[in-house]
């Protein structure tokens, strides 16, 4: 796999350049189905997971990261394709939920998927409230979610910014939320509320955000 090849070149690089502040690791289940939920604050976010977990992680990523032209998109292409990331086109409703199924999919064969309960990333560097698709994939998966809480990522690459720089980066992976027998008999749409609830206020204190309370909403002619 593309992936195999890639993460033991990339990863002591990155590693070299950036020298995160990895934490907590060990809560990362190193077999089965687990989800990864982070908070979103820059475009590197979802390759500095990758780089930073002991397992392999897909994520469900927008469309335009599978289609860039230059230097730039080639690498974007092929880090998302060797991860195994799942496209979606986030301006038809249709392609997210085909996207939530696949992700699915993905749980059920035991992989370690991804995803940013936020939706977008946070311009004004609050923390904002989950929607429900966190939830929806640990309940049909049974799968635990892993809390991740990334800090400094949104100075490596500045909105407008050509070029990445360096930056402190922090990325903490928090003890796991199970989610197994927990919610027999609640309603499906008060459990998904209340387990994606639980997962952003375990996201909240290792960000250093403050919270926003409300959801974010995409601005259409910027990329997240």
């Amino acid at each position: 796999m593309l992936y195999e090849m890639l993460h033991p070149v990339v990863t002591p690089l990155a590693t070299a350049i950036w020298r995160p502040e990895v934490v907590g690791a060990h809560n990362v289940p190193m077999d089965g189905p687990v989800i990864l939920a982070s908070n979103h604050r820059s475009f590197v976010d979802s390759v500095v997971i990758p780089l930073t977990s002991p397992r392999q992680v897909a994520f469900l990523a927008k469309a335009e990261y599978f289609t860039g032209s230059g230097v730039k998109g080639w690498i974007s292409r092929e880090w998302f394709t060797g991860v195994g990331s799942i496209p979606v086109n986030r301006d038809d409703p249709r392609a997210a939920q085909q996207s939530l199924d696949l992700a699915l999919e993905h749980l059920r064969k035991g992989g370690a998927f991804g995803i940013y309960p936020e939706g977008t990333r946070s311009r004004d560097g609050r923390l904002y409230r989950g929607r429900t698709g966190v939830a929806w994939l640990a309940l049909e998966a049974g799968c635990p979610i892993v809390p991740v809480g990334l800090q400094g990522t949104q100075d490596i690459q500045p909105v407008g910014a050509r070029f990445p720089r360096r930056a402190k980066v922090r990325v903490e992976f928090g003890t796991p939320i199970e989610v197994a027998g927990r919610f027999d008999g609640v309603p499906q749409g008060k459990a998904r509320r209340q387990l994606t609830d639980e997962v952003m206020a375990a996201i909240l204190p290792m960000t250093g955000q403050e919270w926003a309370g409300e959801y974010n909403q995409r601005q259409p002619d910027t990329a997240a």
